[in-house]
């Protein structure tokens, strides 16, 4: 009961008390049965609410139409897209009042300049035209990678492969200082899809295949974009765009937006964590998965869109379509009859903004579907608002431009440094049979089609769209030719390509130099061989055979037949098979898309002056019809199936998630758990030692795994609870403290509860095991745990 109402009754007579409390008791029934009690996700600022309502008191329906609209830059920019076209601005911003634009002039990276003159534009006329200023957006995904000179980090599977919270904070950070600095104050990022099929063309993209993994560091990336306060965003920081809401990992055909087929309960459990971890830390926005669930295109999905994330979550923020998508209900998906149809499903599904991206069709036929009935005016308003809260939390209103000479530290030292050291330990050693560390004066032969190109260290939103331009605009940072050169000696490293990829056609390479590069192999101490993919994004990505390919196995064999020690080098956003010629490579180092500073990160691995510490984190198939994930269901294992269970098994895989080799040795002991019985409540705490006992520096993920031995529907054999990485001395011990909540234990059931069993738990720490007992079941009633 509020205190108003509290000051009423005491004033008024028995009677009018008990029907006032009676009133005050209807309301409280209503608003617990109907209404959402669950506390906001972002929590309530009143002086914005009051403020942004005001501001929609004042607009007409089709400017409120205009600010559920996003068009992309080249709609207003001149043709060679350099500059902007007025008489196209006078339509999208004064005829349709336009509410948003996003991508990169020109559709290649700009320096900061050249958004200071489209934006600060943009912005003006806005102003003048609605007085509401535009949110401008770009994909920034690695890095501010869509301006020339900035920063450019690892790609997110290397930050994945890192088992290390910091660097997806740091880069969150710098990206957003440097985004900032081009007046621009939101990105497309980050990217916490489910990387657990390999044949995927973003699997790069994503913090791999665990559900643990993309949660906690997507959450440390919203908190490195945002700062610490969601609504007020400083001008140092900017707004996350959490995607691709949900499932997109995971199609049936592997293909890039083509459909899934995930159990209700496995979104609720698996694919909608990192989503609800990441909203409850203030994400500000959420992209949807352009494809579609079970025959349910996502962005026609009202429990997904509206249930599962606006009321259950309690969430104010604002949802995006992807490129086209509503549109794509009606062209591609065939749930439309018709493109006003699809607007109507999609804006009562719970879309809040359209990326639509050319034209303004969208807002002449949301205009007509409010004014015919069929999309509620509640709901135009209620996407406003959350359009204007964004806006505002971003500090819009009152700054729409900003005094862009502070940001001084722009890819200062500082910054290339923290890109260097998440390169670092994002590179992992999956193989090595004595070889590595390369002594210094080794003659070293460096041959492959991705030794001597920054295009294939970056990968896709680099520069450009598909990365094709990035030895254009990376020429001072090194490839790893350079990188070893300059390392080992200019005179000690020789370069023949032998496999060159083709210039059109990304997944097309050619034999060239065969016999040059066996001779010069003849010549060399050791060969390193850099084999992978050349750079691509989203559907052009698309493959028919994950196989790495014939020409570059061809390349690796006649390498091994020369007897010289092989050091084989991956350089691929996906795991390609390479089972066939693994056993011909002495030594094998992943280093995935590592960016700018990944060629000089190997060269100081491979010589010995750092050491590895990376980890996979998916699992690297061996078979081209076996693919798997490292939390299979027990029963999928059929070598385990005789006998008692191995709880350690590992499927028929090249690599397991978790695996990484290092120069030194690490032991663990002592593993301990503070309690051999818990319940639904309870916090478990754990420790373990863990000691140095190489001969050599190092850092240690130290992993936190958890099996559910029996329950009602088949568990998963293993799961990532948690982990932390350490530095240790040679020689030196640390005791590890790690805790998880009982609850992190529980799995959805049958009837799409959560729910936690009573039973034995199996828990893993390096190769130390402890078990403890659930002494109760229980079942939440709530959608999510909190």
């Amino acid at each position: 009961m509020n205190h108003l109402s509290k000051n009423i009754i005491f004033h008024c007579n028995m009677k009018t008390n008990y029907l006032l409390l009676f009133f005050n008791l209807c309301i409280c029934l209503c608003l617990n049965s109907c209404g959402n009690a669950q506390r906001p996700a972002i929590p309530y600022d009143r002086e914005m609410e009051r403020y942004i309502r005001n501001v929609l008191k004042g607009m007409s329906l089709e400017e409120k139409v205009g600010q559920m609209t996003q068009l992309t830059v080249s709609a207003i920019s001149t043709e060679d897209g350099m500059d902007i076209d007025e008489a196209k601005l006078d339509s999208v911003i004064g005829k349709y009042k336009i509410g948003s634009i996003f991508n990169v002039p020109g559709q290649v990276a700009q320096p900061a300049e050249v958004y200071h003159k489209f934006i600060r534009r943009i912005q003006e006329k806005s102003l003048e035209e609605t007085g509401i200023p535009c949110l401008y957006g770009l994909d920034q995904i690695h890095g501010a990678t869509y301006t020339v000179g900035a920063t450019f980090f690892p790609q997110e599977i290397n930050l994945a492969a890192t088992f290390n919270r910091e660097y997806p904070r740091i880069m969150g950070e710098i990206t957003a200082y440097e985004t900032r600095a081009c007046l621009v104050p939101w990105t497309f990022a980050p990217v916490m899809d489910l990387g657990r099929d390999p044949r995927w063309p973003r699997m790069w993209e994503s913090y791999g295949e665990d559900v643990y993994m993309n949660s906690t560091m997507s959450v440390e990336s919203v908190k490195g974009l945002q700062g610490t306060d969601p609504n007020q965003v400083d001008q140092y920081n900017i707004a996350a765009c959490i995607k691709h809401y949900m499932g997109y990992g995971v199609p049936v055909s592997g293909k890039d937006r083509t459909p899934s087929s995930i159990a209700s309960r496995d979104l609720r459990e698996k694919y909608f964590e990192p989503f609800k971890e990441s909203i409850k830390a203030g994400a500000l926005s959420l992209m949807v998965n352009s494809a579609s669930n079970n025959g349910i295109p996502f962005h026609a999905n009202y429990e997904l869109l509206t249930k599962w994330v606006k009321e259950d979550l309690n969430w104010d923020g604002m949802i995006v379509t992807d490129w086209a998508d509503i549109n794509n209900l009606y062209t591609r998906e065939h749930i439309a009859s018709s493109e006003k149809e699809a607007v109507k499903l999609a804006i009562n599904a719970g879309i809040d903004m359209s990326m639509v991206p050319y034209d303004w069709n969208f807002c002449r036929h949301l205009v007509e579907l409010v004014n015919e009935g069929e999309v509620p005016m509640s709901r135009i308003d209620d996407a406003v608002l959350r359009v204007l809260r964004l806006k505002y939390r971003l500090g819009l209103f009152e700054n729409p431009v900003w005094d862009t000479d502070k940001y001084e530290r722009f890819a200062c030292e500082e910054f290339e440094e923290s890109a260097m050291a998440a390169a670092i330990e994002s590179e992992v050693l999956l193989k090595n049979e004595s070889v590595l560390p390369l002594a210094k004066g080794t003659k070293i032969l460096v041959t492959g089609p991705n030794a001597n190109s920054m295009r294939c260290l970056n990968g896709g939103w680099s520069y450009n769209w598909q990365g094709s331009r990035a030895d254009e605009f990376a020429g001072e940072y090194n490839t790893i030719y350079e990188a070893l050169s300059e390392k080992f000696g200019k005179s000690n490293v020789k370069y023949i390509a032998g496999v060159e990829y083709d210039e059109k056609d990304w997944w097309v390479d050619h034999i060239t130099d065969m016999d040059r590069v066996v001779a010069a192999a003849m010549e060399s101490d050791v060969v390193v061989v850099c084999v992978g993919e050349n750079s691509y994004c989203e559907t052009p990505g698309n493959l028919d055979d994950l196989n790495l390919s014939a020409n570059q196995k061809d390349l690796v064999r006649a390498l091994a037949a020369t007897g010289k020690p092989l050091v084989m080098v991956l350089n691929e956003g996906r795991p390609r098979i390479i089972g066939d010629i693994e056993p011909l490579a002495d030594a094998i180092v992943h280093i995935m898309l590592p960016g700018n500073y990944g060629a000089d990160a190997l060269a100081e691995l491979v010589s010995g002056d750092a050491n590895f510490s990376g980890r996979l984190p998916f699992t690297y198939p061996k078979h081209i019809n076996s693919f798997a994930t490292y939390d299979y269901k027990t029963s999928e294992n059929v070598e385990t199936m005789e006998g008692m269970y191995n709880y350690d098994a590992k499927m028929d895989v090249q690599w397991t998630f978790g695996h990484g080799l290092s120069y030194t040795k690490f032991e663990y002991s002592d593993f301990k758990l503070d309690k051999e019985i818990f319940g639904p409540d309870d916090i478990l705490t754990f420790s373990v030692d863990v000691t140095n006992s190489g001969a050599v520096a190092g850092k240690e993920s130290v992993l936190l795994y958890s099996s559910d031995l029996v329950a009602s529907s088949i568990p998963d054999v293993i799961r990532l609870r948690n982990f932390e990485k350490i530095f240790l001395e040679p020689g030196e011990k640390k005791t590890i403290t790690m805790q998880i909540n009982a609850s992190d234990l529980a799995f959805v059931g049958i009837d799409g509860k959560w729910r936690l069993e009573e039973g034995t738990f199996r828990f893993r720490c390096g190769d130390q095991v402890q078990f403890a007992e659930c002494s109760e079941t229980f079942v939440w009633q709530t959608p999510n745990i909190e």
